[in-house]
């Protein structure tokens, strides 16, 4: 590990010890930025890749975190009524105002400023998870109750239930 990536990575390790989380980060090759990429580099099923999305409430502005199976998408509507406003996708600039990072790395926790947290109910079908580690080109291992544990994320379905089956 050299250059620009090895202070992230060291920074992302802190914040695993922080949560005494003993994971070690993987590093791809190259960017990972969809789920199906990640699977494939990991060698793992698309639905135990997390997708960590921001939405923000389009009357507050508050930010609102979607941890997702890779193999779903989020039903915005369902969104909505959970954070009883309307949601709208974040856009770039206020993903990394509110997280640190920039899309496609987005870990689940370890944000700059709280965010309301939802994790895929789908995501607890498998024993271990894979989450962004603060770059598109690393991720890092852990369980569904070690998800749900750091973030204080209530567990929903966040996706249409025909989308869900992966």
């Amino acid at each position: 590990m050299a250059g620009p990536l090895q202070p992230r990575l060291a920074h992302f390790q802190s914040i695993l010890q922080e949560y005494d989380i003993s994971s070690e980060i993987k590093v791809f090759s190259a960017a990972a930025r969809t789920a199906r990429q990640a699977a494939d580099a990991i060698g793992c099923e698309v639905g135990q890749i997390v997708k960590s999305l921001v939405f923000r409430g389009t009357i507050t502005q508050r930010p609102v975190l979607a941890l997702t199976s890779g193999a779903n998408r989020v039903d915005e509507q369902r969104l909505s009524e959970q954070m009883q406003e309307p949601v709208a996708k974040a856009d770039a600039g206020f993903v990394r105002n509110m997280t640190g990072y920039s899309i496609g790395g987005v870990p689940p926790f370890g944000h700059l400023q709280p965010l309301l947290t939802f994790i895929d109910v789908d995501l607890f079908r498998y024993q271990v998870i894979w989450a962004a580690a603060g770059t598109p080109n690393t991720v890092f291992p852990l369980s569904c109750a070690q998800l749900r544990d750091v973030t204080k994320g209530q567990t929903i379905r966040v996706c249409d239930a025909m989308e869900s089956r992966v």
